[in-house]
């Protein structure tokens, strides 16, 4: 070959491999950046080629897909009793992408996930279309019908959360005000974008979207006795709830010259732990929190699982129990005042360990993955989180909340042949408790054999109520009772 002929076919070489380099870095290297370039439209379109699977909810689906008209996008999502639902599903938008379960689980329901993959494979070499597996969750369709309902009643906001105590199951996932996903499912402009623009904080202060039951954190008040409680008797400061507790009323808090009020006239001086939390005494549960001190709160709360975010998949947020405080402020801390916040799920936590003999389970709301041809793909185990108490505490702290029940300011949570217990709260909210408290009740069920089936978390806002109507054992307890009624009439 001559000179000049080598060195075309060299450059001409060069050419290929630049070509084959080329090619394989845009296949491999920039595939993702290239799948996922919002300009690349073929991808989208073929996201909405088919239907979505579904969401499951006691047996039945609570998600659907529809055909659209006037768009390359074939099929959009349509939901049953969206705004029910909506705190569980979060939504999924042509125009505005997706959120919580409809995210999380995007895989399985568009049936792109890995773990398809084998089942995909022989869709391809049979001919059938890929279609999307579906999401089985854990929640009761009775108890979430009655924790909508029950907030939608009452009005204003709030949130309502129930589990399974031996599981960890979610039961029940409610939020008010809400919003249907439906309404923005599609990318219209002039409606699923209306829609949409309507339902944001900015122009909604009601902020309809926010999830209350997992992203909300409110000061727990009352109710976060419960978990003084169990600090108390987990650190033998009293290990009898009825012996009488040290505790003087009025009581000065440790380092100021500020007496720590009782609400009305109520018997604290010296009380016992079961005659403090039946009557909610400040005094006796404030009082435990400074003489045990800030680092003894903080274990137990965090063996409650305060200061960690949960995943139940869908993410929520970590509950506050701080370090670092002097006495005076660990005693506020300790009647759920100060700065201590919780969500309705981690307060539902805390019902839940004492309802289960002080063992803690981690929440779900995803009971199993299913392939298109419903052949389970992966399967939820109950897992333990922590042993806030021992079963021997547990025991009496159940004691002491079914008082509170029984004699106390939780009476509304009754449920004839049905052993309750619970705990009231009104918390304190705005500057020098300016606006109107938050009123919480927490509270589970027993059965004659002694199994808890479901314990509850609410906590209604309500703005418009006359301040003195407000109490946990008046606004939130009636709905923590027909929550806990509809799973055990459930189970007969």
């Amino acid at each position: 070959m001559n000179k000049p002929l080598r060195r075309i076919a060299i450059f001409c070489g060069l050419l290929v491999l630049a070509l084959l380099i080329r090619d394989n870095w845009i296949q491999y290297v920039q595939a993702d950046e290239l799948r996922t370039d919002p300009k690349n439209r073929r991808v989208i379109i073929e996201r909405y080629a088919a239907p979505r699977g579904d969401i499951i909810v006691g047996g039945k689906p609570i998600t659907g897909s529809t055909e659209t008209s006037g768009s390359d996008f074939k099929f959009k999502r349509t939901y049953k009793d969206g705004p029910m639902w909506a705190p569980v599903t979060g939504y999924a938008s042509q125009a505005f992408g997706a959120t919580q379960l409809e995210s999380i689980e995007d895989g399985i329901l568009t049936g792109n996930d890995d773990r398809l993959f084998f089942r995909n494979t022989l869709d391809m070499l049979t001919g059938e279309k890929q279609g999307g597996g579906n999401v089985v969750t854990t929640l009761n369709p009775a108890a979430q019908k009655a924790a909508f309902n029950g907030l939608k009643q009452q009005g204003g906001k709030g949130a309502v959360v129930a589990l399974e105590p031996s599981t960890g199951k979610i039961l029940a996932l409610a939020s008010y005000p809400s919003y249907d996903p439906s309404s923005f499912a599609g990318n219209s402009t002039t409606t699923d974008t209306k829609a949409w623009q309507k339902l944001q904080k900015k122009n909604n202060p009601a902020d309809p979207m926010l999830n209350r039951a997992l992203r909300e954190t409110y000061p727990p008040g009352s109710t976060f006795k419960v978990v003084t409680a169990a600090a108390a008797l987990e650190n033998e400061l009293y290990t009898d709830p009825d012996e009488r507790t040290d505790s003087p009323d009025p009581w000065v808090m440790k380092g100021t010259t500020t007496k720590l009020p009782n609400e009305g006239n109520i018997p604290c001086k010296n009380a016992t732990l079961r005659v403090a939390l039946q009557y909610s005494c400040n005094t006796v549960f404030g009082k435990i929190g400074s003489d045990l001190g800030n680092e003894k709160m903080l274990k137990e709360a965090q063996e409650f699982g305060f200061g960690e975010e949960q995943f139940t998949p869908v993410r929520a947020n970590a509950s506050v129990f701080s370090d670092n405080m002097n006495p005076s402020q660990t005693a506020l801390s300790s009647i759920g005042q100060f700065n201590t916040a919780a969500t309705p799920l981690q307060m539902a936590m805390v019902a839940s360990a004492v309802a289960n003999d002080g063992k803690l389970m981690k929440p779900y709301m995803v009971d199993e993955l299913q392939s298109p041809g419903l052949d389970p793909v992966e399967k939820t185990d109950p897992e333990e989180l922590s042993q806030p108490l021992s079963p021997e505490n547990a025991q009496i702290l159940q004691s002491m909340m079914e008082t509170v029940v029984e004699k106390g300011t939780g009476s509304n949570a009754k449920i004839d042949g049905v052993k309750v217990g619970g705990k009231t709260g009104t918390a304190q909210h705005g500057v020098d408790n300016s606006e109107n408290p938050y009123a919480w009740f927490i509270s589970y069920a027993k059965n004659s054999d002694g199994s808890a089936p479901v314990a509850v978390a609410v906590v209604v806002e309500d703005d418009n109520a006359v301040r003195d109507d407000i109490s946990g054992g008046g606004l939130a307890a009636p709905i923590a009772r027909n929550v806990m009624e509809a799973v055990i009439n459930g189970k007969k």
